[in-house]
C-alpha cells in the first residue's frame, strides 16, 4: 500500500507535499507524487470561443503547453522533496482532474494528499473546489492541507 500526493509544482503544493513525505518516512510506505494534465479545457471553452477556429486551437495549445510545464515543475519539485526517500515515485495523467485522480487512486494507494489550492496554478476555474469534490467522491482518506 502507498501515499499519493497530488501536487502542481506550486507553492500551493508544498505543505501537502512535506506533510505526505513525513508520513511515508514515519509509516514505511511508498510514496507517490500526481500530476494531471487537464484535458478538459477544450469543452470548457466552447465552441464558439471568439471568431476564429485557430484562436481556440491556439489557446488550447497554448494551455497544453503551460500544463506541461507546470508537471515539469511538479516533477522537480516531488524529486527534491523526496530526496532519501527510498521508495518514491512521479506520474503524469491526462484527464479531467476530479475523475483522474479517483480512477487512479482505485489501484494500490490507501490515502490522498492534496493542498487546498493544488492544480489552480494552470487549471479551469472549476479546479477551485477539487478537494472538496475528491474528499466526496473518493472512498479513501483524502488529507487536505492548507
Amino acid at each position: 500500500m502507498s501515499i499519493a500526493v497530488a501536487i502542481d509544482g506550486s507553492p500551493a503544493s508544498v505543505a501537502a507535499l512535506d506533510y505526505a513525505v513525513e508520513l511515508a518516512q514515519r509509516d514505511g510506505k511508498k510514496l507517490t507524487g500526481v500530476f494531471v494534465i487537464d484535458s478538459e479545457w477544450a469543452d470548457f471553452i466552447g465552441n464558439d470561443w471568439q471568431s476564429s477556429r485557430n484562436a481556440r486551437q491556439g489557446f488550447l495549445d497554448y494551455m497544453l503547453q503551460q500544463q506541461q510545464e507546470q508537471a515539469g515543475a511538479a516533477g522537480a519539485q516531488f524529486a527534491q522533496a523526496t530526496q532519501g526517500l527510498k521508495d518514491a515515485s512521479f506520474s503524469v495523467l491526462v484527464g479531467d482532474p476530479p475523475r483522474a485522480l479517483v480512477d487512479w487512486m482505485d489501484g494500490d494507494a490507501e490515502m490522498l494528499v492534496l493542498g487546498q489550492a493544488t492544480f489552480q496554478v494552470c487549471g479551469r476555474p472549476s479546479m477551485k473546489g477539487l478537494a472538496r469534490s475528491l474528499t466526496k467522491k473518493l472512498r479513501k482518506p483524502v488529507v487536505v492541507c492548507p
